[in-house]
């Protein structure tokens, strides 16, 4: 952690953020005489709760009409629109894994608001030089954990089969949308995350950047699920992840593919298959 004298001081900007952040939220949808009766623990779980539902179905209804009706096959070809039925599966999924991915969100602050990690609240207090140091050290576990995180939830078949299928029932393009982005077996999608959670012990980050990055997972799944392929490299578009879906051997990487190119798993979408590998 950091110098003593600063222990206390930033435990309460931690606690005063994230009672910030409650009250904009909850108070759209609580009186104000029921919000304070609210311990400050489950007053964070819903508020991350009613976020992270924003995030995650907001911009998936408005891409989805736009790439599937509104400039329908622009985008995607009339025969790999995923079906109504398939979306609705896929937000059934995700919403019903939603309470226990925010409630993995509210103890990672916990864990802040209690000065158990190596959290700073401001920018000024480390300087520039020293966050953007910081941040592409955070960003590079995240990039190195979570390839290795999803990895293994394919090469080791107990968890494949007890976790990770459940995402893997979307294993062709007119099955993915950007609903299937955290349709995940809940301990699958939290799994996954954890790489953000080892790196607030490790790296020196700014609370509010970190919070930031695991709301803003809700995007880049979505993107990585909508089956369009940016073509600009080395992001981890949705042209290589569609490829996992299909061979479920390649491209495990989330932002970038620089870790599928390190450990040879990566494969160019230009060289992808049309019918998916079947695995036992």
């Amino acid at each position: 952690m950091w110098d003593s004298s600063l222990e206390d001081e930033y435990r309460a900007l931690f606690l005063k953020e994230t009672t910030f952040y409650n009250d904009v939220i909850l108070s759209t949808f609580l009186p104000s005489e029921v919000q304070v009766k609210i311990p400050h623990f489950l007053q964070a779980w819903i508020r991350n709760f009613i976020s992270g539902s924003i995030v995650y179905l907001v911009p998936g209804l408005v891409w989805s009409f736009i790439i599937y009706y509104w400039s329908r096959n622009l985008y995607i070809p009339k025969d790999c629109v995923p079906s109504m039925k398939s979306m609705q599966l896929q937000i059934y999924v995700a919403m019903k894994a939603m309470p226990w991915y925010t409630l993995y969100l509210t103890l990672n602050e916990f864990v802040v608001e209690n000065g158990w990690t190596k959290c700073f609240p401001r920018i000024r207090d480390v300087g520039w030089p020293f966050y953007l140091v910081s941040l592409f050290s955070y960003l590079s576990i995240i990039e190195f954990g979570v390839y290795w995180m999803h990895r293994a939830l394919h090469d080791i078949k107990p968890l494949y089969k007890l976790l990770h299928s459940t995402h893997h029932i979307y294993n062709k393009q007119s099955t993915l949308s950007p609903f299937a982005g955290l349709a995940f077996h809940p301990l699958d999608g939290i799994l996954q995350a954890f790489p953000h959670t080892i790196s607030l012990f490790t790296i020196p980050i700014q609370f509010r950047t970190h919070v930031a990055l695991l709301f803003l997972e809700g995007l880049w799944t979505a993107n990585l699920h909508d089956s369009i392929h940016g073509k600009i490299w080395p992001v981890m578009g949705a042209g290589y992840h569609t490829i996992h879906h299909t061979t479920y051997r390649h491209n495990y990487g989330h932002y970038t593919v620089l870790m599928d190119w390190v450990f040879g798993t990566l494969r160019n979408p230009t060289l992808d298959d049309d019918e998916p590998i079947k695995i036992s």
